[in-house]
């Protein structure tokens, strides 16, 4: 493994501040507002809800098919950088075209955020695997955590702009609120681009494993795939940490991806929305950095446990929420655990992982997460059309939480370590 290196580390963590602004802007912040009022305002709320919920779908599911494959080609050829790019350049085509789309087009609307969805859930497989490239193995945690936290203090200071924007759209030249929104759009796409750069030019790769023509490394990544899935079977405490995190990050993607569409179903003003994913943001800033320690403290294992409890009370308060000053109470216990959750599981399975193998085993980890996140914005978008009843839609979440964590407790991460350092 390589010595830890803070130039490539801090290359490295700048990807989660380019890319968390899609989403923080896109995700989590404009586009279920602007979807639903502006290009699919003919549409009644739950259609819209549901159609956004199918969309969220369809990317996770793609996601699911594709990311073994090129995840065992990017190590065959080495490629993990170059596949990264090439995601990243499709989620920022995706996102700027939003920018021209006029009133009224929902389907062009969901079709262009559905190219956003794959190029960052797609790049995510390779910018996780390259933790490894860059890191240490005892500094994962912390280094993960740095990344997170970046993320968040990138994705809430555009997005804080952006709301001022709207706010305030003729102060930016703007003719409306609406114009500024898709500025904003624009916006994410030239920072996404714009701080892809670092990584692109100062994080540094070892060699591919085998053939380096493409047909000899696509049958090469096939051979290895097959060989994986078989791999991951026998390492026992691998394999069950893959099935407790398809279970709780299902839940943990389910509310970035719906909950601002909750809140506007309950008829709560898209401004206090915006503000509670500001909350969200500035409080997952330092809790990541301070989940990152507890997690080298601790030990990643109790860490994520004390978030997805917290995540099971916010689920369940949520199915009670009259006020909007609930929906910012909330934001802050999210913000609390959200980036702390998704770093440490990110550390503790590159913890889990034989060495040479890292794009193919994190295609397997995303997805194992992305798989989950196919059901989850499922049932809430079905959950909502059936029963006319928003707050009802997150109560089936629980369940996926309670399953994580009790898998998760069976996962012995000494015995795990061990069997990866023998594998490798």
């Amino acid at each position: 493994m390589p010595p830890t290196d803070r130039r490539q580390v801090l290359a490295w963590s700048f990807y989660d501040w380019a890319n968390s602004a899609f989403a923080t802007v896109v995700i989590a912040g404009f586009f279920p507002v602007f979807f639903k009022q502006f290009w699919a305002a003919d549409l009644a709320v739950t259609d819209s809800t549901r159609w956004l919920g199918y969309t969220s779908s369809t990317a996770s599911l793609i996601l699911v098919c594709m990311a073994p494959l090129l995840g065992a080609l990017a190590d065959q050829l080495g490629a993990k950088k170059r596949f990264l790019l090439t995601f990243t350049t499709l989620g920022v085509l995706g996102t700027g075209g939003l920018f021209w789309l006029a009133a009224g087009h929902w389907g062009a609307a969901l079709a262009l955020y559905l190219f956003g969805l794959v190029g960052f859930l797609a790049s995510n497989v390779f910018y996780d695997s390259l933790i490894t490239d860059v890191a240490d193995p005892g500094d994962y945690e912390r280094v993960s955590s740095l990344g997170y936290a970046l993320g968040y203090l990138g994705g809430g200071l555009l997005f804080a702009l952006n709301v001022v924007m709207v706010q305030f759209p003729a102060s930016f030249g703007f003719a409306d609120a609406g114009a500024a929104v898709q500025a904003a759009f624009l916006g994410v796409a030239l920072w996404w681009a714009l701080f892809t750069l670092p990584l692109a030019f100062l994080v540094k790769e070892p060699p591919g494993l085998g053939e380096q023509s493409f047909g000899g490394a696509l049958r090469g990544a096939f051979s290895a795939l097959a060989q994986t899935f078989r791999q991951v079977r026998s390492l026992r405490n691998t394999f069950l940490f893959l099935i407790a995190y398809w279970f709780y990050i299902d839940g943990v993607d389910t509310i970035v991806f719906m909950a601002v569409d909750f809140g506007l179903s309950l008829k709560f003003p898209a401004a206090s929305l915006m503000v509670a994913l500001l909350i969200t943001q500035f409080v997952g800033f330092p809790a990541a950095l301070i989940f990152g320690r507890l997690g080298s403290r601790w030990g990643p294992k109790p860490s994520i446990l004390l978030a997805i409890g917290v995540y099971m009370l916010v689920v369940a308060a949520a199915s009670q929420m009259q006020q909007v000053s609930h929906f910012y109470a909330l934001a802050v216990a999210i913000g609390l655990v959200q980036g702390g959750v998704q770093a440490l599981s990110r550390a503790l399975f590159a913890g889990l992982i034989p060495a040479g193998q890292t794009a193919e085993l994190f295609g397997f980890y995303n997805m194992v997460g992305k798989f989950g996140a196919v059901l989850g914005p499922f049932l809430v978008g079905t959950t909502a059309y059936l029963t006319g009843d928003p707050r009802l839609s997150l109560l089936p979440i629980l369940l996926l939480f309670l399953i994580g964590a009790v898998l998760l407790t069976r996962v012995d991460v000494a015995a795990g370590r061990a069997a990866a350092g023998a594998a490798s």
